[in-house]
């Protein structure tokens, strides 16, 4: 997964340097095959629950203290493979475009709706709908549209790493993208889905 990350960077024509963050032998030794610049990330920031914020603010510092200033990030995740260049472009287009945002993202349509399907168990282990007191929904067609963030790609700039505190602190924009580019792997049912869906796109470019 990691090598199709770097290889989908490199088809990018506004990307010009390919990092790897991590605190992996393994990884950076397949980082640097692939030709990525190998970030050693500390210990504390590649824990399972290390904040990824906090490892791009690491990586920013290393890059301006090593390399010098620079006007763009972009963060794609390995656990996103099924991306294209065309996202990533998409994403640079449109955090370009739009003035008043600090960073773009790209999301998919949501399966559920917070509206209908989604909620949690309340104090007394009954299940309540996440938004439940908006009388206007009576059906889910009336519901505003949903979407799920996706880890396909991220756009912003060093300076807002460095001077914010979390994802959302700022204003974002959105490319949407669709659901068969837009599988996250946490697990390996995730894993097995995007490897069907792998397997079913290089049958379909031999067709």
């Amino acid at each position: 997964m990691l090598a199709r990350a770097i290889r989908v960077a490199r088809q990018v024509p506004g990307i010009s340097e390919v990092f790897v963050s991590t605190d992996d032998k393994s990884i950076a030794i397949e980082g640097e095959r692939e030709g990525a610049i190998i970030i050693h990330r500390p210990a504390e920031l590649a824990c399972d629950d290390s904040p990824e914020w906090f490892a791009w603010q690491h990586a920013v510092n290393y890059v301006q203290e090593v390399y010098g200033s620079f006007d763009r990030f972009v963060s794609l995740p390995t656990t996103s493979p099924l991306r294209i260049s065309t996202d990533i472009l998409l994403a640079l287009e449109k955090f370009e475009q739009s003035e008043d945002s600090d960073l773009c993202l790209a999301i998919t349509p949501s399966s559920r709706s917070p509206y209908f399907n989604m909620g949690k168990l309340n104090q007394v282990g009954h299940f309540e709908r996440f938004i439940s007191h908006d009388s206007s929904v009576e059906r889910r067609q009336d519901a505003p549209k949903s979407y799920d963030i996706t880890t396909v790609v991220y756009v912003t700039t060093p300076e807002y790493i460095l001077n914010n505190e979390s994802l959302f602190d700022g204003n974002i924009c959105t490319i949407e993208v669709p659901k068969e580019r837009a599988v996250d792997i946490d697990d390996w049912m995730d894993f097995k889905f995007a490897e069907v869906l792998v397997k079913e796109g290089k049958r379909d470019e031999q067709q």
